[in-house]
């Protein structure tokens, strides 16, 4: 496949999907390029530098996105090629609380619909970006693809948050699934 590929071309080769995702950490296809799809800041998908505007197609894409090292691709069982993201594939949507302290469970759904539940398989961490001081939050949705954690949601973490000594420090942080993360000093 050349990077002028039609997207459907691509779609066209993933498997009918039963229950659950494809397993694309078993498929192994030759490197065929890269395409014009990119994966903005802000979860919206391009295709040869237009929105994606039919969310089922981007749901689907989403499915077979795979990160190797910094760079990630869409894998079908035949193809492999390279696409371009911004910062991560995935942007956390909506935050919901289940239960409090200690036990509480943040759950987490992305915007391709994808719901995740912080804890050890999907620990949260937040990059302080060293020239502005801002935080990035992020939570990991699958193997090591992460979502960013938008504005809205993350400010839901910091009301939610508590504070802790880490290492003599005192950080705010949130409980979820039995684990504490810090999400900023105090």
């Amino acid at each position: 496949m050349t990077g002028s590929a039609k997207a459907d071309d691509l779609l066209s080769q993933i498997p009918a999907a039963g229950k659950g995702l494809p397993p694309v950490h078993l498929w192994n296809p030759d490197f065929c390029g890269d395409i014009d799809m990119r994966i903005a800041r802000d979860g919206t998908w391009y295709y040869l530098g237009t929105p994606i505007g039919r969310k089922p197609m981007v749901r689907l894409f989403s499915t077979i996105i795979r990160r190797e090292g910094d760079d990630y691709f869409l894998v079908t069982p035949v193809e492999k090629v390279g696409i371009k993201v911004d910062d991560a594939p995935f942007v956390a949507v909506i935050l919901e609380t289940l239960g409090h302290g200690e036990q509480q469970v943040l759950r987490f759904t992305s915007n391709v619909e994808d719901q995740v539940d912080a804890g050890s398989d999907h620990p949260l961490r937040v990059e302080i970006d060293p020239r502005t001081q801002e935080p990035a939050p992020y939570v990991v949705v699958r193997g090591n693809l992460e979502a960013l954690i938008n504005r809205n949601v993350f400010y839901q973490l910091v009301e939610l948050a508590v504070p802790r000594q880490i290492d003599g420090q005192e950080w705010l942080g949130v409980w979820s699934s039995g684990a504490f993360y810090p999400i900023g000093r105090v």
